[in-house]
């Protein structure tokens, strides 16, 4: 998996002290990207951090951020790179909404028809 948007990302969040980063490839399974990346902040503060330095970094190399949500609640951030779409969950936020599980079960399914 080698692909220098995503290695900026996944630094830009590492830089920030982002916690259980997870890249799921999902292009296979959706049209809607590439890749998700989900990451946690242990605070809205974080979670705002979190995500000015993907843009800030991304922009740097010349990548610009196509849309974003969430910015007004810190609770949870989208951010849209087209191929890569970025999710900053405040902890809580992930543990409830748990979307790595809606994934890791089509990846299943995918295993399943396979055999």
């Amino acid at each position: 998996m080698e692909n220098k948007k995503l290695d900026i990302i996944v630094q830009a969040c590492e830089d920030k002290k982002a916690t259980d980063i997870k890249v799921l490839e999902i292009g296979e399974f959706s049209s809607i990207a590439d890749y998700f990346v989900i990451v946690s902040g242990n605070s809205s503060t974080q979670v705002d951090s979190i995500s000015d330095n993907i843009e800030d970094k991304m922009s740097e190399a010349g990548y610009e951020v196509e849309n974003s949500e969430g910015k007004n609640s810190l609770r949870w951030i989208v951010l849209d790179y087209s191929d890569i779409i970025v999710h900053i969950f405040h902890k809580d936020e992930r543990d409830f909404y748990n979307l790595e599980r809606l994934w890791e079960d089509r990846e299943k399914q995918e295993d399943k028809e396979e055999d």
